[in-house]
């Protein structure tokens, strides 16, 4: 990988955005540097090529989403580098408030609306209408950001970030990089690395306070932890869970799960990891499972590097172990679902100035026989390319051994989190040559926009992928329907400081 891969969006051409910004070297920034190098690549992923390209500012530290038509959504930055006194103290880093938009079909950037203030490290999360939040980050002085805002065809007014339900004379800060997913009622559901966990109402423009987790202030904070918006089926009534994993320094390997489908959801202990992980990945598979990789027991610590892959099963709430990747994968790694079931490890940068050029593509086991012979794999011979809310389409296929059909949004992430990923299985039928199959009629459960379509069949292995675009009758947010067990937090939230380290093709695992 000729930049480094902080950040990377998967498109709806199948190819692979990559931003690297700085890419974590103040060398390439300004003012050391009169002559800014800041850089952005598209992978092909058929081809193998790698086409690198100069940016116009400093992505590094952005939060991105992928719009309804396809393109990336690129909002904020780095403006100056924070620096480190003593080896503890230090100046934060000062975000930018720039906005720039990625079309998949030019593969060039253009200049989008700026945001009222600075955002290094926000959060970006397409809600129900296909409009993006954009939330937290450290603004232009280096302080916290305290607000949303919302994209349409600009970014509208700044919205407070103080939850109800707390002590008015205390003022709620985000933390960084906050992990969020849009729910099936069309609110969005905030937790981690803080152990307050909120909600937020697009209507009606209002945070909540919902629960407190049990990893909290007095254990540590999930800084560098990951989070998922666990696989939403038929099967489960499409009850929404979120399962929070590893981060802190050193590093748990507890899990949480929340069932978000419940009056009073609370945090339950999940299953524990195998080993305890910071600056991790966790990514959703089409067989409903999630693939847990890199970090390591140390924050940017390669001697503690955890090599050897899990598989989380929602179904049976339990890990499997999966084989060893090759490289250490520490801070500013990224993890990314391929169209053809396979996933892409690239990037660690535990030190200024350089980073693991080597990719990485696992293959996860569904694709192998037990003699480790490569799977049959179900076909996709044709599908339409627009699907609408609530319609029945065909799946021509000549297999009638399928036991699933699922869409996965393409993934966006950085910093150990996938903004964008999600996946929603849907009913179907057996005809003729295929299958008929049903798109939810709720916008909330499937935002607008491109989707990897698979068919899984009953041993578990997936089809290569076609993409499809949802669109049509956008459905509302659903009112506030959970009663917190807790109406204020149990300890006061704060923002743990965070800066970037200060010093200075092709793997293959299955």
């Amino acid at each position: 990988m000729p930049i480094n891969p902080i950040h990377a969006a998967l498109l709806n051409t199948g190819k692979v955005l990559v931003i690297a910004g700085s890419g974590n070297d103040r060398h390439n920034a300004f003012p050391i540097s009169t002559n800014p190098d800041y850089e952005a690549a598209v992978w092909d992923t058929q081809s193998g090529t790698i086409m690198a390209q100069r940016i116009a500012w400093d992505m590094f530290c952005n939060g991105a989403s992928t719009m309804p038509d396809g393109r990336v959504l690129i909002q904020g930055g780095t403006s100056v580098y924070g620096t480190e006194i003593a080896g503890n103290a230090d100046t934060p880093f000062e975000g930018l408030a720039n906005s720039a938009i990625f079309d998949p079909t030019t593969e060039m950037f253009s200049a989008a609306e700026s945001t009222a203030h600075g955002r290094w490290y926000p959060t970006l999360t397409e809600l129900g209408d296909g409009r993006i939040m954009t939330t937290s980050g450290l603004d232009e002085n280096g302080n916290v950001n305290n607000t949303s805002e919302i994209y349409s065809a600009g970014w509208g007014p700044e919205i407070p970030g103080n939850p109800s339900g707390f002590d008015p004379s205390f003022v709620f800060n985000f933390s960084l990089y906050p992990r969020m997913h849009l729910l099936p009622t069309g609110q969005v559901f905030l937790s981690a690395p803080l152990p307050e966990t909120l909600i937020f109402d697009p209507t009606k423009q209002t945070w909540a306070f919902l629960a407190g987790t049990i990893y909290g202030e007095v254990t540590g904070s999930r800084f560098y932890g990951s989070s998922v918006l666990l696989p939403m089926t038929p099967e489960n009534n499409y009850d929404p869970k979120v399962i929070i994993l590893g981060g802190d320094n050193p590093a748990t390997k507890t899990t949480e799960i929340i069932d978000l489908g419940q009056p009073s959801p609370v945090w339950v202990s999940g299953p524990p990891m195998a080993v305890p992980r910071v600056e991790m990945e966790a990514t959703l598979l089409p067989n409903g499972t999630v693939l847990v990789s890199g970090g390591s027991g140390v924050d940017e610590d390669a001697g503690t590097a955890s090599l050897q892959a899990e598989i989380y099963d929602p179904r049976t709430n339990s890990f499997s172990s999966a084989r060893s990747n090759v490289f250490p994968r520490l801070y500013h790694n990224i993890q990314l679902l391929l169209p053809d079931g396979t996933v892409f490890l690239a990037g660690s940068n535990p030190a200024q100035g350089s980073y693991e050029n080597h990719i990485e593509i696992y293959k996860p086991a569904y694709l192998f026989n037990a003699d480790n012979s490569p799977a049959v794999r179900p076909t996709i011979t044709s599908v339409p390319l627009g699907v609408t809310y609530g319609g029945t389409f065909t799946v021509a296929t000549p297999n009638t051994d399928i036991a699933s059909v699922v869409l996965i949004k393409p993934g966006s992430v950085t910093h150990s989190f996938d903004m964008d990923q999600r996946l929603v299985g849907l009913s179907f039928t057996a005809v003729t040559g295929g299958l008929t199959a049903t798109v939810p009629s709720n916008s909330n459960l499937t935002p607008p926009g491109y989707y990897m379509l698979f068919v899984v069949n009953k041993a578990g292995v997936p089809s290569v992928a076609s993409f499809v675009h949802i669109s049509g009758a956008l459905a509302p947010v659903a009112a506030m329907a959970f009663r917190p067990l807790n109406t204020a937090p149990l300890h006061p939230a704060h923002m743990l400081h965070v800066t970037e380290s200060p010093l200075p093709w092709r793997g293959k695992m299955h």
